[in-house]
């Protein structure tokens, strides 16, 4: 029996199954195929973050963004106010509609192509701040998944209101599950 366990000990280590060294062979690690994904995951949204996080926005831009948001609600209320003025003053808006009949076609085709142009140039810009928004607010997640995991270990101290820490709290290696820390110890 002695030379048998010596024989398993010196093929395949000191008392730790076939598997766990000889299935790696042929499957990848879970665990460290994790890892690695996380990291790249990481590594990716850094990168989105540095490509489309911006800083603050000065006078002139939050000046033109009051702007424009102009045009549509001056659209909505004047063409509310065209049905107000139709039942006010039929004659003033007859006149007034007779005018625009008078607007040559090639005009009314320039007015659809600036209208097209300006508010599908400010849907694109908006998504694109949405966009921007999703990339900081997933910059977050490490800091929010540390979170969680005090939360789940029962740390509350740990927590604070307003989480200004950019970096995860230090987590002891096997985290909270004391068989995965005792196999690692003996893996040393």
């Amino acid at each position: 029996m002695g030379l048998i366990n010596s024989l398993m000990t010196l093929l395949f280590g000191n008392g730790r199954n076939v598997v766990a060294r000889t299935a790696e062979v042929f499957r990848e690690n879970a665990e460290a195929g994790a890892e690695r994904q996380s990291r790249e995951r990481g590594a990716a949204i850094g990168q989105m973050q540095a490509e489309f996080g911006a800083g603050q926005s000065g006078v002139f831009d939050r000046f033109m963004d009051g702007v424009n948001r102009l045009p549509r609600p001056a659209l909505a209320l004047g063409t509310l106010g065209l049905f107000v003025s139709a039942m006010v003053d039929p004659v003033w808006f007859a006149a007034r509609m007779q005018g625009i009949a008078l607007v040559p076609e090639p005009l009314w085709w320039l007015l659809g192509v600036i209208v097209s142009f300006y508010f599908g140039a400010r849907h694109q810009f908006k998504g694109q701040v949405f966009r921007r928004s999703i990339v900081e607010s997933a910059a977050e997640a490490p800091r929010i998944a540390a979170s969680i995991r005090a939360l789940e270990a029962g740390d509350t101290g740990q927590m604070t209101p307003d989480a200004d820490q950019d970096t995860p709290a230090p987590e002891t290696e096997g985290g909270p599950n004391p068989a995965l820390r005792a196999w690692r110890e003996q893996e040393r």
